[in-house]
């Protein structure tokens, strides 16, 4: 194959999606993934929660895509057999001074669209789960949990269905314009190779600014910063049948370490916020006591020692430590001027959620001929 229609860089949920949404039989589609199996990074290394749309700016892109990407992924996963549950989720306010920004989330809650949200007392709190404290709560019974890897799995399947093809161990290194649409250049298991593909999409996560800087004709290319994000899993059986949050950080930078269950049960709590300069998978046991520290202001009956090491993912951030959130950056012609490329930089939470949401407007942004 020297020659193909479409070509998606990256088989995490992004790439997946957006297979599974161009694809069409009769036109070539090929999904490159330089890891050995999809989903290697940010699309398997998360909460796995199907997020309602609560924190992010009204108009924002986050805003918009979660919201229509959180209705056509229930969707989706019943129409597809993924194992998701609508467990709901409660965000507490701990003490008085933070019952404002309760009330503060509720109205930009409300200004983007989210008009399911309960507003709980103590009693009420209690009397919904006895283990967390908490002065006053939000109920989101929009939020659920999903099985990560079977979603990955199910995109795929649909994407191959429609004739695309999935190569692993395969690493796209430049994109260079060409009448054809763009030359590409790459590694496939360790040999060099030239492609041709008159539609791109670069769905990199970590990766997609090194491959932007490589892109003939692209302009400038948004900041990248990574940021770990570290969990703890809670051994034994969980007290806890919701989902819980804490107060989001500052400029909603992190959602704070929260409570979250997977479809077994199993209980954890994260992620933390920790930029890194490289990719770096690793939880120091010695993080126990600050997350335990953390946990115990909404959970007071935390046994620390049943806090173990889990796992470690990495947000492809736009903006550095201490700086306003950024909003997801869709790059299409329109923005960039280049003929049937789109770029997705910066795709972190709520990025699993609205995966379908942003696969609607590649689509939108790279109409076949």
């Amino acid at each position: 194959m020297d020659s193909v229609d479409l070509l998606i860089i990256g088989a995490g949920a992004l790439g997946l999606a957006c297979a599974a949404r161009l694809a069409e039989p009769g036109r070539s589609c090929l999904i490159v993934e330089s890891e050995a199996l999809i989903g290697s990074h940010a699309s398997s290394r998360n909460s796995e929660v199907i997020h309602a749309g609560l924190y992010y700016p009204p108009g924002s892109l986050k805003a918009e895509l979660c919201l229509e990407g959180r209705e056509r992924l229930y969707a989706w996963c019943e129409q597809h057999g993924v194992a998701h549950r609508r467990l709901g989720k409660l965000l507490v306010a701990v003490e008085e001074n933070e019952v404002g920004r309760l009330e503060s989330l509720q109205a930009n809650a409300r200004a983007c669209g989210v008009d399911d949200l309960q507003t709980l007392d103590a009693q009420q709190l209690a009397r919904l789960e006895p283990a967390v404290r908490g002065v006053s709560a939000l109920l989101s019974p929009s939020t659920g949990i999903i099985d990560s890897h079977a979603y990955l799995q199910s995109l795929l399947a649909v994407a191959q269905s429609r004739g695309a093809q999935l190569v692993l161990h395969t690493r796209i290194d430049s994109l260079q314009t060409d009448p054809r649409g763009w030359q590409v250049e790459g590694v496939s298991a360790g040999q060099p190779f030239t492609l041709h593909a008159q539609r791109v999409v670069n769905a990199g996560g970590a990766f997609a600014q090194q491959l932007a800087r490589h892109t003939q004709g692209l302009g400038e290319v948004p900041p990248l910063h990574l940021c770990q994000g570290r969990y703890f899993s809670y051994s034994g059986r969980s007290p806890l049948t919701h989902l819980i949050y804490p107060m989001p950080e500052a400029n909603t930078a992190g959602l704070g370490i929260h409570a979250t269950l997977d479809l077994g049960g199993q209980l954890r709590f994260g992620p933390d916020m920790h930029y890194v300069p490289a990719l770096d998978y690793g939880v120091d046991e010695r993080l126990r006591q600050p997350f335990a520290t953390a946990i115990a202001r909404y959970f007071p009956a935390l046994d620390p020692a049943r806090l173990q090491p889990a796992y470690c993912g990495i947000r492809p951030k736009l903006a550095g430590a201490g700086e306003p959130a950024a909003d997801f950056v869709i790059q299409t012609p329109a923005a960039h001027g280049l003929a049937g490329l789109v770029n997705l930089f910066g795709i972190e939470s709520p990025g699993l959620t609205a995966s379908l949401a942003i696969a609607e407007r590649v689509a939108a942004a790279l109409p076949a001929d």
